[in-house]
């Protein structure tokens, strides 16, 4: 690629993370009166003060760049420009409102639309997890690489629900059902950036979830299959970011979940469906 190198974006997301978290950091623990975005969907002051921190650095280092945030949308990339910034100021909006230390601020690039570098960061547990296309996946500074586990019933798995769970139960509940059943264990605790780089670290064998944007997954996406993981749509094609539909997991494991996704097709409806 021609411009910035991955492990020079890397770099900057790797700082940007940094220093967003710390500013989420210390407002965590805090009386906060989130707003709703919809039913069971918030959005914080920290969220907005996180973005804001991230949109002036990328603007003052990267002019010209294109982003994708979540509470803010698209800010238009100079003419040809081929790099796009894609952030989630705050990953785990609900835990964090309510005291529940699991979130993160994730910093995704893409080049012509496919993920090449990342940064996650979790302020609470100070762990930062970080790829470059090409370069693999750390933690700290560490390399880190999927769990080699090769059975369902022997996984954990972990997955989230999305915002129209109460509106379309039948969509998701048997699916969940079905992998409960299946499965050592399936935890849910809501941050998809954040669950991707635990299986990319290996706490976790297998992720699936639906409804998802790309600013959950840009950078996690990519910190998965640089960490030897196999990452796909609910039907088993290529993986991009505005899919919606994540399945992901060691290469050993990723058919049987895949295996248990095809036999419940409602939940591949998008929402609006």
């Amino acid at each position: 690629m021609t411009g910035p190198t991955p492990a020079a974006l890397r770099e900057a997301a790797e700082r940007y993370a940094r220093e967003a978290g710390a500013l989420v950091r210390e407002g965590y623990g805090r009386i906060h009166a989130p707003e709703r975005k919809g039913r069971i969907d918030l959005v914080t002051e920290y969220d907005k003060r996180s973005e804001a921190l991230l949109l002036e650095r990328i603007a003052r280092d990267w002019p010209g760049h294109g982003v994708l945030a979540e509470e803010s949308g698209a800010h238009a990339a100079a003419s040809g420009a081929r790099v796009r910034w894609v952030l989630d100021p705050l990953d785990g909006t609900t835990n964090f409102a309510h005291n529940y230390p699991f979130f993160c601020v994730s910093v995704g690039v893409e080049v012509d639309g496919e993920p090449v570098a990342g940064a996650v960061f979790d302020p609470v547990a100070d762990e930062l997890f970080s790829a470059a296309k090409g370069e693999g996946a750390t933690l700290n500074g560490s390399r880190i690489r999927v769990s080699a586990c090769a059975s369902l019933e022997d996984a954990l798995l972990v997955t989230g629900f999305p915002y129209d769970v109460r509106e379309h139960p039948e969509r998701h509940l048997p699916l969940f059902q079905a992998f409960l059943l299946r499965a050592q264990g399936i935890r849910r605790d809501g941050s998809a950036a954040l669950n991707l780089c635990y299986l990319a670290m290996g706490r976790f064998d297998g992720f699936w979830e639906g409804s998802l944007s790309a600013w959950d997954v840009c950078a996690g996406s990519l910190i998965v299959r640089e960490a030897g993981g196999t990452i796909t749509d609910y039907a088993g094609g290529a993986f991009r970011i505005d899919a919606r539909q994540v399945c992901a997991g060691g290469p050993a494991l990723h058919a049987q979940l895949l295996a248990v996704l095809r036999e419940h097709p409602q939940a591949h409806l998008k929402p609006g469906a």
